[in-house]
């Protein structure tokens, strides 16, 4: 009774595991052949791509990011703008991915993983080390060039560079980067969407997003396409814990095409500069203003001596078509405009008054890249940009506030030795009144004195009066 009791439940167990074993289909190769073609493709493209894609490994003496932030964190941007962590004495890691252009060793990677680095060393997929040196980089997009001696690296490979614009949506696509020293880590996704802008996360921002999974250390690395072609540069994505979440955002190539070409010629950006402050349509705005629907880009304010300006553009005029293409926002007219070079002409469509103009325009030079060329800008060791009404109220300042906004402050330099900080507003420089930045740079242009004198407003000390002595 005792071995019969034991026997069947064995017995029963035996049966069932046969039984299940029997009831199990076995697909044929017939049947996998779909699967295995598409494993194989996916394979074929990792293997041809995968050895022009490089680690990047950099590092600083001392912390000289300026305040910036981690994009892969651009939910808090504006507050880790402004008052993000203090910069500490101590030596500044960054680890990013990079991907191979050329046959001659150039290298496309993100802005924020190589700037303000003292030493840059790449690692090749094989596990070699070699050191890379910064060509020049571009933090309003965050694109940076770097270079290695192609003679250390025999048969160097590279990456062909596809066609962003002609990216559609739902088409399938891959990464390769080392997230987390996850070296060579492939992965796979789709287009979600194109033109993604607002976000925050740069200065300029034409954003493919793709579900595509990246995370710390993808930043810089290939988005592929099915041919192997980079149709981005993968630089952030949108998280609440800080890893990925199902959405991630990637430079498209062909803006990093333009800005690697002029880093190549010159080592330096310039942008065309219409010379506006533009905002976008509401509803609300697009009914006062006898619009049947929001559409367009609304001007607010003409910078005065401006391109815009010299051209008859006015305060209140909607600016509906850029180069017989409809405006479809206020932010994608700045980054296309920014892509132009000065001196280019361009096209415009504007209604003024229930009246419809064609305008042409012969774009300036960004305002920007006067204060870079003036070079007394880098060496107060700060970068403002124009105070926004999204500024103003993110910082805490009335709507009626005046001055430029000082976004980055590099440590130890002579503007942080005498207390400016992200956050604060520059209103007069040598008395004279700075409400924008083509009265910051020209009033910063006019100064020939080893010291120049402040006007500051600080959200919680007021204003002030500062006087920096350059070095």
């Amino acid at each position: 009774m005792k071995k019969s009791s034991i026997r069947s439940p064995i017995f029963l167990v035996l049966s069932i595991v046969l039984l299940s074993a029997n009831s199990i289909h076995i697909p044929t190769l017939k049947e996998t052949q779909t699967l295995d073609q598409i494993s194989q493709a996916f394979n074929l493209i990792y293997e041809s791509t995968n050895p022009a894609v490089i680690s990047i490994k950099a590092q600083s003496n001392a912390n000289e990011s300026y305040g910036m932030q981690n994009p892969f964190e651009f939910h808090s941007e504006i507050f880790n703008r402004f008052f993000g962590q203090m910069p500490q004495p101590t030596p500044q890691k960054n680890a990013g991915s990079g991907f191979f252009c050329s046959s001659d060793g150039h290298i496309m990677t993100n802005a924020h993983v190589v700037n303000n680095c003292d030493k840059i060393t790449i690692v090749l997929h094989d596990g070699q080390e070699v050191d890379a040196v910064l060509v020049g980089s571009d933090p309003h997009t965050d694109i940076a060039l770097l270079k290695i001696e192609s003679k250390e690296i025999p048969a160097l490979p590279y990456l062909p560079l596809g066609d962003s614009d002609s990216v559609k949506i739902g088409e399938l696509a891959f990464a390769i980067g080392s997230p987390l020293l996850l070296k060579s880590t492939f992965t796979q996704g789709i287009i979600s969407a194109k033109g993604r802008q607002n976000l925050h996360i740069n200065d300029l921002e034409d954003f493919i997003q793709s579900t595509v999974q990246i995370n710390r250390g993808n930043s810089g690395g290939p988005l592929l396409n099915t041919k192997g072609e980079v149709i981005g540069i993968n630089t952030a994505i949108a998280s609440n814990s800080g890893g990925y979440m199902g959405i991630s955002f990637s430079i498209p190539i062909n803006m990093a095409k333009n800005i690697m070409q002029q880093l190549l010629e010159k080592g330096s950006v310039t942008r065309g500069f219409l010379g506006v402050t533009l905002q976008p349509m509401d509803a609300d705005i697009a009914k006062a203003f006898g619009l049947a629907k929001p559409e367009g880009a609304l001007i607010s304010e003409v910078v005065p001596g401006s391109a815009a300006d010299t051209a008859g553009l006015k305060q209140g005029d909607i600016i509906l078509e850029y180069d017989n293409k409809p405006v479809k926002s206020s932010e994608g007219l700045k980054t296309e405009i920014s892509l132009k070079s000065p001196g280019s002409t361009i096209q415009l469509k504007i209604k003024r008054n229930q009246e419809t103009k064609q305008i042409s325009v012969k774009l300036g030079s960004n305002s920007d890249n006067v204060m870079a060329e003036n070079g007394i800008v880098q060496k107060l060791g700060l970068q403002v940009e124009a105070l926004t009404e999204d500024y103003a109220k993110q910082l805490g300042y009335k709507p009626t506030e005046e001055g430029v906004v000082i976004t980055k402050v590099k440590p130890n330099s002579p503007a942080a030795l005498v207390g400016l900080r992200p956050g604060c507003l520059i209103q007069t420089i040598n008395h004279k009144k700075v409400t924008n930045l083509l009265e910051f740079n020209q009033a910063i242009n006019q100064n020939t004195t080893k010291s120049i004198l402040l006007l500051v407003r600080d959200r919680n000390r007021g204003a002030y009066f500062c006087s920096i002595q350059l070095k």
